[in-house]
């Protein structure tokens, strides 16, 4: 690790691109929505509940498609059975 003035290189995180910027941030998501989960479970599962509807709000009700497995169960879950408005 080299120091840089006041900064360390492993304090420089420059995105390569959009994608790559996107991916950083949801990463850093899931870490924060972990720490509120270790603290409190029932606020975090209460952001994640949050999230999808919000999701499924901004993808016009296709949020559904993008997922599978427990995600997918638990969006069915959250915002109901029945197929999404379009």
């Amino acid at each position: 690790m080299t120091k840089i003035g006041q900064l360390e290189d492993t304090d420089i995180d420059i995105a390569i691109d959009e994608g790559e910027a996107g991916e950083r941030r949801a990463t850093e998501l899931a870490t924060r929505i972990r720490m509120v989960a270790a603290q409190d479970p029932l606020l975090a599962q209460d952001l994640v509940e949050e999230l999808i509807v919000a999701l499924d709000r901004a993808m016009d009700g296709t949020i559904r498609d993008h997922l599978d497995g427990p995600a997918r169960g638990m969006a069915e879950r959250v915002l109901g059975e029945s197929d999404p408005i379009r």
